[in-house]
C-alpha cells in the first residue's frame, strides 16, 4: 500500500551550521541543527573541501521521528547551487590558492558537493539522485522566512555572508511563489564585514553576537567617516573596497591603517574597539533600513520577512520595525543558515509542487524531546540525586527567587542560536550583579556580554517600549528599551544603553514556561526571569545527558529537567 504522506527533507551543510528538516504534506515534523548532536559548535567549519559532510545525526534523528524510511521520502532539498558557484568563481579574488575564490579552491568544493548525490545513496541504501534537488542558497534562505510566514504577500530580503555568490537578495512573496527582484554580490557583504570585523577586535569570525553587544558601550561618531572610506551606499545598494577589508585573506594592513593595530584576543578591550563596534553597528543599521525602504518601494507590501545570518541583529531589527515603513515584520528564530534546511524543504512543497502556503512558525520548539522514562534512565545512570514534582514550574520559580542559577530542561529542544526557555539557564533579573556571576563564573566568557529576559507577553508593555509587537519577539530577534522606570528592578537584563533583547512568552506556544514566569512573579512582582542558553563553552544542550554534562561543568546547584529537580549541591 503506497504512503499517502508527502516527505520532503531538506539540508543544509555546504558551509556551516549544518541541519535537517522534514516535512510531512506541509507541516513541520521536526527541525534540529547538527552541533545540538555532534557538540561541534557551528556542526563544522566552513571550508572547501567539507561540504560533503553531511548532517547524517540530524537526518537520521528526522527520520526516526516519523518512524520513515528513506523510501517514503518523495524528494530532497539541497540548500546550494554547485553549478552556480562555479560558473561564478572568477569574482573571488584576491584569494590564497587551493582556498575559497582561487581555480583549485573552487573546483574542489565543486567535486565535494558532487560527492553528496553518492555519499547520500550510500547512507540511504538506495540510489537518491532523482529526489535530490540543488536550490539556491539564498532563495532557501527567503523560503525559510516567507513560507513559514502568515503573510500570502510580503517583501523578503535576504542579508548573509554569502550565497552561492550574491550576499544580499531582495524577493517578493506572493501566494505560494517567490520572484527575485535584485541581489548585490562579493565582495559587497555586510555578513563578511562583520566576520572581519569580529576578528579584527581579537574575536572569531563566528562572534558578531560580541560585537553587537560591545556597540552600545561605544559613540559611533568617532569611527563612522572612517567606516565612510572604504563603504558606499546607495539607494538600495551598497559596496564595499575589498582592496582594504582583504575577506579570503589572513590580511588586515588595510584595517589597521584606518583603524589603528587589531587588537590580540588576549588584549584588554579599550574605547577604540567599543567605539570601532559602535560605528560598524550604526553603519549596518543605515544600510539595511535603506535597503529595506528600496525593497518596499519595488513591492509595496507592509510585510516584510528578513533572513540571513545579519537577520539575528536584533539591535538593527528594532531600528527597522521602528523606522521602516512597514507595518509588520517576520523572522524566524533560525535566521542563519541551519535555517536553509527549512527553506530547501519549503522551496519544493510550495513553489515547485506549487502547494499552498499552510504552516506558520510561530514558535521554535522543532526539535528533539525526552519521556520522563529517558531522563530518569539518565539520572540513574549519573548516580544523581533527584526529586520529582507536580508543581515544577514553582518549585523552580522559588529556586530562582533564592537567587540559585538553575538549568531548565524541557520539551522540544529549539531551533536557532538561541536558547527560548526550553534548554535555558534561568536567574534572577533583580540581582544587580546576576549578569557578572554569570559571565564569569558559569559561562566564563566577557563581562560585556548582555543577558536577555524572558517576560509574560500579556505584560511585556508594562516593562518595555514596544511600539508595535511583532513575532520576532516571540523569538528574541528585536531589541526594545526597557521604560525608565523600571530599570532599577531588573538591573541583569538591562544592557547599558538602557535596551534589553527581549523574549515575549505566549502560554499557547510554551505554557510550562510561561507558568513558571508566573510563578516567579506571584513571589516577586516581577513578570519576568533572566534567560540565556543552557551549555558553557559548547552548543546549546540538546539531550538529558548533555544537561547533566553542563551542569557539572558549571557548577549548577540545581538542574530542572522535565517535573525532576537534580540537586547538584550534595556534590559540592
Amino acid at each position: 500500500m503506497n504512503n499517502p504522506n508527502k516527505y520532503i527533507l531538506g539540508i543544509n551543510s555546504a558551509y556551516h551550521e549544518s541541519s535537517a528538516c522534514l516535512i510531512n504534506n506541509g507541516q513541520v515534523v521536526i527541525a534540529v541543527e547538527e552541533e545540538r548532536l555532534n557538540r561541534i559548535k557551528h556542526a563544522k567549519p566552513a571550508k572547501v573541501d567539507n561540504p560533503h559532510i553531511l548532517p547524517f545525526k540530524s537526518i537520521q534523528l528526522c527520520l526516526d521521528k516519523a518512524g520513515i524510511g528513506f523510501q517514503d521520502i518523495d524528494q530532497i532539498g539541497y540548500s546550494f547551487n554547485p553549478e552556480r558557484r562555479l560558473l561564478n568563481r572568477d569574482l573571488q579574488q584576491p584569494c590564497i590558492d587551493g582556498d575559497w575564490g582561487s581555480k583549485s579552491g573552487e573546483e574542489l568544493f565543486y567535486q565535494k558537493l558532487q560527492e553528496i548525490i553518492q555519499i547520500l545513496s550510500d547512507f540511504a541504501g538506495e540510489d537518491l539522485s532523482r529526489k535530490l534537488k540543488w536550490l539556491d542558497h539564498h532563495l532557501c534562505h527567503a523560503a525559510s522566512a516567507y513560507f513559514v510566514s502568515p503573510y500570502e504577500d510580503a517583501a523578503v530580503l535576504v542579508i548573509d555572508g554569502i550565497g552561492e555568490f550574491e550576499s544580499t537578495t531582495m524577493y517578493q512573496g506572493k501566494g505560494n511563489k517567490l520572484s527575485e527582484l535584485n541581489s548585490i554580490k562579493y565582495p559587497n557583504s555586510l555578513g563578511f564585514l562583520w566576520e572581519k570585523m569580529a576578528e579584527f577586535l581579537g574575536f572569531s569570525e563566528y562572534d558578531a553576537c560580541k560585537i553587537m553587544g560591545l556597540a552600545s558601550y561605544g559613540h559611533y561618531s568617532y569611527y563612522y567617516n572612517t567606516f565612510k572610506q572604504f563603504i558606499q551606499t546607495g539607494p538600495g545598494s551598497f559596496s564595499i573596497d575589498n582592496d582594504v577589508l582583504q575577506f579570503r585573506l589572513n590580511e588586515f594592513t588595510g584595517l589597521e591603517r584606518l583603524f589603528g593595530a587589531k587588537r590580540a584576543a588576549d588584549q584588554e578591550l579599550a574605547e577604540r574597539h567599543t567605539d570601532i563596534a559602535a560605528a560598524l553597528q550604526k553603519i549596518t543599521e543605515e544600510i539595511v533600513l535603506e535597503l529595506g525602504a528600496d525593497l518596499y518601494r519595488r513591492t509595496k507590501s507592509k510585510n516584510l520577512c528578513l533572513a540571513g545570518g545579519v537577520a539575528l541583529n536584533c539591535v538593527c531589527n528594532g531600528v527597522l520595525q521602528e523606522h521602516s515603513p512597514y507595518e509588520n515584520i517576520y523572522i524566524q528564530p533560525a535566521a542563519h543558515d541551519a535555517g536553509t534546511a527549512i527553506g530547501a524543504a519549503y522551496i519544493l512543497w510550495n513553489q515547485v509542487l506549487d502547494n499552498p502556503k499552510t504552516y506558520v512558525m510561530d514558535n521554535p520548539y522543532l526539535g528533539p524531546e525526552y519521556t520522563d522514562d529517558e531522563i530518569r534512565d539518565v539520572l540513574d545512570s549519573q548516580n544523581l540525586k533527584y526529586s520529582y514534582h507536580e508543581n515544577i514550574e514553582e518549585v523552580a520559580a522559588g529556586l530562582i527567587a533564592k537567587g540559585y542559577i538553575i538549568g531548565w530542561f524541557q520539551g522540544k529542544a529549539e531551533i536557532g542560536p538561541r536558547a527560548l526557555g526550553n534548554r535555558s539557564l534561568l536567574a534572577d533579573p533583580r540581582h544587580p550583579y546576576m549578569k557578572d556571576i554569570i559571565n564569569m563564573k558559569v559561562k566564563k566568557r566577557e563581562g560585556f556580554r548582555p543577558f536577555a529576559p524572558s517576560v509574560l507577553a500579556e505584560k511585556a508593555d508594562e516593562w518595555f517600549r514596544i511600539p508595535n509587537r511583532q513575532n520576532p519577539s516571540n523569538f528574541m530577534l528585536i531589541a526594545y528599551d526597557v521604560l525608565k522606570h523600571q530599570q532599577e528592578l531588573i538591573p541583569a537584563v538591562t544592557h547599558v544603553d538602557g535596551t534589553s533583547r527581549v523574549q515575549t512568552v505566549e502560554k499557547s506556544f510554551n505554557s510550562k514556561y510561561h507558568k513558571l514566569i508566573e510563578e516567579f512573579e506571584k513571589i516577586t512582582n516581577i513578570p519576568i526571569v533572566l534567560n540565556t542558553s543552557l551549555n558553557k563553552m559548547e552548543p546549546v544542550v540538546c539531550s538529558p545527558e548533555d544537561a547533566v554534562n553542563t551542569m557539572k561543568k558549571a557548577h549548577l546547584y540545581y538542574l530542572v529537567v522535565g517535573n525532576f529537580v537534580v540537586d547538584n549541591t550534595w556534590s559540592k
